[in-house]
């Protein structure tokens, strides 16, 4: 806050800063600057994601499905072959059955999905979307193996 203002000096050029009317005072800020920041943040996304398909009430449906959800728990690494989805499978069956929690389990990888025990698997659409493949009755998966064509043969 050396910088002559009182946004910290690493803070993103988006940063509204303490000086809002409304900082500190309520849980979602009104202030107008705040909206035009996330309608902005909001357009250039759209325009991230158009090229690939997936349009923004997609993303909206995704972002209210995720806030149900209290933990999130990301594996992920630059290199292959090093346990990331052996490592999810026993987080989530340790989650699951050790501390009796509601687990999903979601496997992207598309180059080598590999959910241990569950080839052959399928999922099932409805008008919700696509059903997770149950494990136990509170651990569910979904891989993109199951949707993978070659791998299904």
């Amino acid at each position: 806050m050396e910088n002559g203002n009182e946004n910290p000096e690493d803070a993103n050029e988006h940063y509204p800063g303490p000086q809002l009317k409304c900082a500190g005072k309520s849980d979602s800020c009104e202030d107008a600057q705040t909206k035009r920041s996330v309608l902005q943040l909001l357009k250039d996304l759209a325009q991230v994601i158009k090229p690939h398909g997936i349009c923004f009430a997609d993303l909206v449906e995704i972002a209210e499905r995720m806030a149900t959800m209290k933990y999130k728990i990301l594996v992920l690494s630059g290199k292959g072959g090093v346990g990331k989805s052996t490592f999810s499978a026993q987080l989530s069956f340790a989650l699951a059955g050790v501390m009796d929690y509601q687990v999903g389990l979601l496997d992207i990888d598309i180059c080598e999905p590999s959910m241990l025990g569950l080839e052959g698997q399928e999922v099932h659409r409805s008008n919700l979307g696509l059903s997770l493949v149950y494990v136990e009755d509170n651990l569910g998966v979904m891989s993109i193996r199951f949707m993978h064509a070659s791998k299904r043969r």
